[in-house]
């Protein structure tokens, strides 16, 4: 693609992100949260997610890990994501032990990362025990890659069928996928598939994957990325979008202000932004940008990308094409 066309396309995407309804966000009353609208499910999350992997994992203590999620639900963050492979099941387990009768009031998210039917409906099962629910509200296959993997997923015996099974009987609300890791793979897959919701990395390093896997050369693929190919497709289908690697792994905090970078993935159509909080004064910071949240003007968040893109794009696709989401 010339640079040219890409640099209109990018205009004109960017042009009609601060108008989109999926921005549209409903104050709670209590907390102050701006809650959005998770697409298709119809659920209303807060603007900002706790990711509750390996960032939350590192409160070592378990009072301090029940303190810091306690404080953001206090707040108003009811979106809490989790995964089986986070810690094989830890975090997963602390959910299931601090949330007491918190967790009629959020949305609980988990993962599943065996692509077999009847190995992942085995681990739904553990999840269901280790989260002391009867529920769960959506269940992600979790961290799509390789056309390979893609093929594993849509296979008879695969997951995909196994989490459809799930939502016919109502033991999980939705369904989705989450990829950090290949647009164009993550595409095919919510083109075909009957999928509620996905998680993709969405941040200012305009985050993708060269082409086949090669090296990525600076100057290259700059439209290869998650919010030209996947989003768009995400958005046509009405899912609930979430964005992830909103820092890109603290890849990227030496190039925009902490405050921008969230507005940056806030003001794309997603109804939340997830992200792992290690310190509690990273969730009292985090809130308050969600709380004083305005989007980012359509040429702010071109010269934003076109800032951290430009500097960083190239090591953040290297780093993400084998980063393991633990």
């Amino acid at each position: 693609m010339s640079v040219s066309r890409r640099r209109f396309l990018e205009s004109a995407a960017m042009g009609s992100v601060a108008l989109h309804p999926a921005l549209a966000a409903e104050v709670d009353k209590k907390t102050g949260m701006p809650m959005r609208v998770l697409g298709r499910t119809g659920a209303k999350v807060s603007i900002v997610g706790l990711g509750c992997g390996s960032r939350w994992l590192m409160y070592k203590d378990e009072d301090k890990a029940a303190e810091a999620l306690h404080k953001a639900l206090d707040l108003g963050v009811n979106y809490l994501d989790s995964a089986f492979s986070y810690g094989n099941g830890e975090s997963e387990a602390r959910l299931g032990k601090f949330l007491g009768d918190r967790r009629k009031n959020v949305w609980l998210v988990t993962k599943l990362n065996k692509r077999k039917g009847d190995e992942a409906m085995e681990q739904f099962e553990g999840s269901l025990k280790r989260m002391k629910t009867d529920r769960i509200d959506l269940v992600h296959m979790h961290s799509l890659t390789t056309e390979e993997d893609l093929a594993a997923i849509l296979a008879k015996d695969g997951v995909l069928n196994t989490l459809y099974k799930l939502r016919d009987q109502k033991v999980v609300r939705a369904i989705g996928v989450s990829c950090h890791t290949d647009p164009a793979v993550l595409k095919k897959l919510l083109e075909v598939a009957d999928l509620d919701c996905t998680q993709m990395a969405l941040n200012a390093a305009r985050q993708g994957r060269s082409r086949g896997g090669g090296a990525l050369k600076p100057g290259e693929d700059l439209d290869y990325t998650f919010e030209e190919m996947a989003l768009p497709v995400a958005r046509r289908k009405k899912m609930g979008i979430t964005a992830m690697k909103v820092f890109a792994q603290d890849k990227i905090l030496d190039r925009a202000p902490v405050e921008k970078l969230i507005r940056y993935a806030l003001t794309l159509p997603v109804a939340a932004a997830v992200m792992g909080m290690p310190k509690l004064e990273h969730i009292e910071e985090n809130v308050r940008i969600a709380k004083a949240f305005k989007p980012l003007p359509p040429e702010e968040m071109k010269a934003l990308a076109r800032h951290v893109s430009g500097a960083s794009k190239v090591a953040v696709d290297r780093f993400f094409a084998h980063h393991l989401d633990a």
